[in-house]
């Protein structure tokens, strides 16, 4: 009797998510397209002003960090509006271009892949493919730094461009490689 309701007890701790996972609330940025509104966005690292911006939204997230936040950051998101006439359903880049994105952690390294394989603009997205992948990284960077002065260490990033065959081989010299120092180091 005694193992049965031990066995009862512990099926409903698993059950009910208390031996489960730990969901933390994090910002993460997205490349975003403002298609639809008034308004350009001055992207300082870019240099240029785009009908894009990289914005950050409250995520609750759970899942191996820092990769789940790379993954994150190609969540559908759509803009909550008080205009009837805006009808634009989706507004991230990546979802729109079909631009992959994933992060794989190795021995405090991060490599991130934008895969560009299936990257497909469509019309009414007044940017070009180079400028996507530059609000991408941005977007990385952004919420990579956020997440990262939280922590002791610092981080290395390399990200690489999948997926550039033929017409978009040159779409490769966008991978690059960063170091983003954790703020909590110690001194």
């Amino acid at each position: 009797m005694k193992i049965a309701m031990t066995t009862l007890i512990l099926g409903w701790l698993l059950g009910t998510g208390a031996f489960g996972t730990t969901i933390q609330v994090v910002p993460v940025f997205e490349p975003l397209s403002l298609q639809g509104t008034d308004g350009d966005e001055a992207i300082r690292q870019l240099g240029e002003a785009l009908q894009a911006a990289v914005m950050s939204r409250p995520m609750a997230l759970s899942g191996a960090f820092p990769e789940a936040l790379i993954d994150a950051i190609r969540s559908p998101h759509l803009f909550p509006t008080n205009n009837p006439n805006y009808r634009v359903q989706e507004v991230n880049l990546l979802v729109l271009c079909n631009v992959g994105i994933r992060g794989e952690m190795t021995d405090k390294a991060l490599t991130v892949r934008l895969n560009v394989a299936e990257l497909a603009i469509p019309a009414d997205v007044d940017l070009t493919t180079r400028q996507i992948l530059k609000l991408a990284i941005v977007a990385l960077r952004k919420t990579l730094d956020d997440y990262q002065r939280l922590q002791t260490q610092q981080l290395t990033v390399t990200v690489i461009i999948e997926g550039a065959e033929d017409a978009k081989a040159s779409l490769r010299d966008l991978g690059t490689k960063f170091v983003i120092a954790g703020e909590a180091s110690p001194n």
